[in-house]
């Protein structure tokens, strides 16, 4: 079962969150999930079950 652990607003900070995941070893999904209201689309990070725990140790880690 995959965990949504973070909704992600470009695609550059996607790509920054799933770098940072794929280098401690954390798999990652990305699901685009719609547009804000702003026009901006929006995107889930999503990682097993098992590894949400090391994925908000590395999302607290990135500073935005």
């Amino acid at each position: 079962m995959w965990t949504v652990v973070h909704v992600a607003q470009s695609k550059i900070e996607v790509e920054r969150i799933q770098k940072a995941l794929d280098d401690q070893g954390v798999l990652v999904k990305v699901k685009q999930i719609g547009k804000s209201k702003n026009g901006q689309v929006l995107f889930e990070i999503l990682v097993p079950n098992s590894e949400v725990d090391d994925a908000c140790v590395v999302l607290t880690s990135i500073t935005y």
